[in-house]
């Protein structure tokens, strides 16, 4: 089996490698009238011209003044799981009931003060089709240009602020594309108003946040241990540590052979690390409750009856099964897997874009231990004053609780670790994380 894999994945990256970049259009927009029926609507496809690919985008107006707030592109990680599992479960103006017939407001949306956008990404991820990426080039490069794009399609928006916020493994994807759309405006190929960036619960630097799953597991001070792990499991996991570190760090050296070290990185830490805790039946994704539904440990059959209904899809615009999740995305990735992002960050916040990194303390698989230490050892010219900042309650609605979270904080740079949130920070905490993203947009944080 693994050997059928590693052959699967070099056969993917060698189909992908050679893609040609390249403009695209917007084709067969639509303005639909559920979800939200108080806001404008836009949905679609964005085709890439001279490439097999085409994006589907769903973007809700904002509830308060949408002329003149922020947009915010949401992105889902997976890699592999379409955005509409946030736009549904998490974030979105809408939830889908239980059996997937109907939805009911969500007044903690996203939305409310902001245009929010979202987009299934990379190609093959819930309605968007085409040759399969599997690597970050690919996708920045993809998604700036459906960004381009889209401000040509909408110049109404062109002024807006624009945020870039996504989750789990988009923590390769949003370093990857802000940087991209950065370099873009340097260059004048665009003109996009970027203000801000933010990861949740994200894999942005394998090489220190794969240090901390033996902790996590059975010593994180903020999730329970995860069930029957002893001394014994965690001395153990510690030993695999050194290990998995070197294999990382040599995926990331670009040296000869360096692609098999990704693929033996995957394997070996995964296998040392990962699996432990998937097969002791907890969810990896919140260590308070055990996985109900693997691989996501979740059910979203509700969301999967409602956007392959006749009428919702009629309504967006699309004819094409949905499905939460593409494996084979995800194996396509897996050689992108183990590289480092964190380097994309420091030229933004030289620049003066801040950038907000948030982890909900239950969540295993990207969790605030590991995104904490990262934040520490990134390279910047602000590393010495956020180091020394202090970690301070932060609870701006003034709850009667022990507040939102542990804020820290330096030159735009800042790091919440959000209390009692899994891997899905909104939708543990709707509230709470909607006065995060809308502080964040303020620059009240």
């Amino acid at each position: 089996m693994k050997f059928f894999t590693i052959v699967l994945v070099i056969l993917i990256s060698l189909c992908s490698v050679h893609s040609v970049f390249s403009k695209g259009t917007f084709i067969n927009e639509k303005n639909p009238t559920i979800c939200d029926k108080n806001v404008k609507q836009y949905s679609g496809f964005f085709q890439l011209e001279q490439q097999n690919k085409e994006y589907f985008y769903w973007m809700f107006e904002s509830r308060r003044t949408p002329s003149t707030d922020p947009i915010l592109l949401w992105l889902t990680g997976g890699p592999g799981c379409s955005s509409e599992l946030a736009l549904f479960s998490e974030n979105g103006p809408c939830k889908v009931n239980s059996a997937g017939t109907d939805t009911f407001n969500n007044p903690y949306s996203w939305n409310t003060q902001a245009n929010l956008l979202y987009i299934d990404q990379p190609p093959g991820t819930g309605f968007s089709t085409g040759k399969y990426d599997n690597n970050e080039t690919q996708v920045a490069e993809d998604t700036f240009e459906f960004l381009v794009e889209f401000y040509k399609a909408h110049p109404e928006y062109s002024k807006n602020e624009f945020y870039i916020v996504g989750e789990s493994y988009a923590g390769h994807y949003v370093p990857a594309i802000a940087h991209r759309i950065f370099i873009g405006n340097q260059n004048k190929e665009s003109n996009i108003n970027m203000k801000g960036v933010s990861i949740g619960n994200g894999l942005t630097d394998p090489e220190i946040q794969y240090k901390y799953y033996p902790q996590m597991a059975y010593n994180s001070t903020s999730a329970p241990r995860v069930p029957g792990w002893t001394e014994k499991n965690y001395e153990s996991a510690m030993k695999a540590v050194p290990g998995c570190v070197k294999a990382i760090s040599n995926c990331n050296s670009n040296a000869k052979g360096a692609e098999l070290s990704c693929y033996l990185a995957y394997e070996t830490c995964n296998m040392a690390l990962v699996e432990p805790i998937e097969f002791s039946g907890i969810n990896l994704y919140d260590l308070r409750i055990k996985c109900a539904k693997p691989p996501l440990c979740y059910d979203f059959s509700n969301v999967a009856t409602y956007v392959n209904s006749p009428a919702v899809q009629s309504a967006i615009g699309v004819n094409k099964k949905w499905q939460s999740c593409n494996r084979l995305v995800t194996i396509g990735f897996m050689l992108d897997w183990m590289h480092d992002f964190q380097n994309k960050i420091p030229v933004l916040l030289e620049a003066g874009i801040p950038v907000l990194v948030y982890a909900g303390d239950q969540d295993f698989i990207c969790n605030w231990l590991g995104n904490k230490a990262w934040t520490l050892a990134l390279e910047w010219s602000g590393k010495d004053a956020f180091n020394k900042a202090p970690d301070t309650l932060w609870d701006p609605i003034k709850t009667n609780s022990s507040g939102i979270g542990d804020l820290r904080s330096a030159n735009g740079f800042n790091f919440l670790r959000v209390f009692q949130a899994g891997h899905m920070v909104p939708r543990d905490q709707p509230e709470n994380s909607l006065t995060m993203i809308n502080s964040f947009m303020d620059g009240k944080l």
